[in-house]
């Protein structure tokens, strides 16, 4: 498709898999090639997408307007991220919330260096709810958070704990405390801390003779992903897995509860049903990818997140059609 955006993806995980499906959404886009760190020509390709080996990838630094990176936040994006935004304008769903300072300012060095646009941890936490925290919280300057996530598996935290050695593979899936969602909504503030919310709960296949003590120890001490949390360790067996836990749903809330005038209690709630959090997450990462490609057209360079892109950007429609229809 003439003058559509070339994008190219890295990685071809659950996450770079919805990244294609949603392309294929997308009529203004199309793709050039999946860069994978496995050899071609052993992975299945009965669509007949253009897989290539991540070593090919600065030949491509002119026919690829945009570089989707769909490697896991606790390896993959820390090198991925500043190395590819030497080459490429890129996007990223990196989600370890408290490392992000630090992850946007080594992308935004490298974005800044080579005149690229690299949008950052987009996806829909961080990301969709991000925007929303955001807003709510603009406006209803009295008033406090609260996020709940799931039930559903965490790409971030199943990625976490996958590499943990002895394991052999699992999932993790974020609980919300429902009572607790219930008491919020009904006007309630209460002061929580982070383990009062949720509960995390992992499905463990482990390596033959691992050593599961110490498995379920590194797991549940694990900082940043779960040792502020209740975490339930459960080991089964790869049958068990693929028969029981193959789906990948989630979702969530973002609920302020606030007051305006004398004691008007307000609140407001954005929330998320997902049947595929790969897909969905795929499907922010497109968007944005257009938003990088129009930004990069305008002469913009660094490392950007959802908070400075205009939400205009996002969509295939003009300013004019946005403002005739959705305003």
């Amino acid at each position: 498709m003439s003058n559509s955006i070339r994008i190219g993806i890295v990685g071809y995980g659950n996450l770079g898999k919805g990244v294609v499906s949603a392309i294929g959404q997308n009529p203004d886009m199309e793709l050039v090639g999946i860069f994978t760190r496995r050899e071609p020509s052993t992975l299945n390709n009965p669509d007949g997408l253009k897989f290539l080996h991540v070593r090919e990838v600065e030949q491509y630094s002119n026919e690829i307007d945009i570089m989707i990176l769909c490697g896991g936040s606790a390896t993959d994006l820390p090198e991925q991220g500043p190395h590819f935004a030497t080459m490429f304008n890129t996007v990223d769903s990196f989600d370890t919330h408290a490392k992000i300072p630090e992850y946007f300012e080594q992308v935004n060095q490298s974005a800044v260096k080579s005149g690229k646009v690299a949008v950052i941890s987009t996806g829909w936490d961080p990301g969709m709810f991000s925007l929303n925290r955001l807003m709510a919280e603009s406006i209803l300057s009295e008033g406090t958070d609260y996020t709940f996530w799931g039930k559903g598996v965490s790409q971030g935290h199943s990625d976490a704990i996958r590499r943990v050695p002895g394991v052999k593979a699992g999932v993790q899936y974020t609980v919300p405390v429902q009572s607790v969602i219930d008491a919020i909504r009904n006007g309630e503030t209460p002061a929580l801390s982070t383990r009062e919310k949720h509960l995390r709960e992992c499905f463990v296949v482990a390596e033959e003779n691992a050593d599961r003590e110490r498995i379920t120890n590194d797991i549940v001490s694990m900082p940043n992903y779960f040792a502020d949390y209740d975490t339930t360790v459960h080991f089964i067996t790869q049958e068990e897995l693929e028969a029981n836990h193959a789906e990948m749903p989630h979702g969530g809330f973002v609920i302020r509860s606030g007051v305006t005038g004398k004691n008007n209690r307000q609140i407001i709630e954005y929330s998320l049903k997902l049947a595929s959090n790969p897909e969905f997450t795929a499907s922010v990462l497109v968007a944005y990818a257009r938003a990088a490609y129009r930004l990069s057209k305008e002469g913009v360079s660094g490392a950007k997140t959802v908070f400075d892109i205009a939400p205009g950007y996002l969509s295939p429609k003009s300013p004019e059609q946005l403002r005739a229809e959705l305003l």
